[in-house]
């Protein structure tokens, strides 16, 4: 990571690019700078889903600030219709940027996982381990906390509740 932290940001940039070709990624450009509408890199994944990527390249001590994940949440999708959209950080995330992540689907690569994308882990293999990307969308509100702390699904406790005898509906 020595190497990553003396980059320029532009450097960066690019090398995130060529990171997104080593793994498959095709027409793979980098689109970054002013008036860039917080997208910097844009391609296609192997499978041919649109990938965008948003590469921040701050120093380790540093954390992802929420308002740097919502320009990104707000402009991936509706802006630049990703399929797959990727935020890379030299550093870690805030609270606040992560949980944005979590809830739009955001893959979401911190130091720790870019290092481990840097050193041969393939794209494809981290889209699961951030966010959501790459698995399953979790449903909006069907999850719940009990009071005591422990989460159910409320479709299923709300199925079983009816076809319960006796259950309402």
């Amino acid at each position: 990571m020595t190497a990553i932290d003396a980059m320029t940001w532009q450097d960066f940039e690019l090398y995130v690019a060529e990171l997104c070709r080593r793994d498959g990624c095709t027409e793979v450009s980098v689109v970054g700078g002013s008036g860039d509408l917080a997208a910097d890199i844009v391609g296609r994944m192997p499978d041919g889903r649109r990938l965008v990527v948003q590469v921040k390249h701050y120093a380790s001590h540093r954390t992802v600030p929420s308002g740097d994940m919502q320009k990104f949440v707000g402009m991936a999708f509706n802006e630049h219709h990703a399929d797959v959209a990727v935020f890379v950080a030299t550093c870690e995330y805030g609270k606040a940027a992560r949980d944005l992540a979590l809830k739009h689907n955001i893959v979401a690569l911190n130091r720790n996982l870019f290092g481990s994308w840097n050193s041969g882990a393939t794209l494809g293999s981290l889209l699961s381990l951030s966010g959501a990307g790459g698995g399953m969308p979790r449903r909006r509100g069907s999850v719940r906390k009990r009071h005591d702390g422990a989460s159910y699904d409320r479709s299923t406790t709300d199925r079983r509740a009816r076809e319960a005898p006796g259950g309402r509906g």
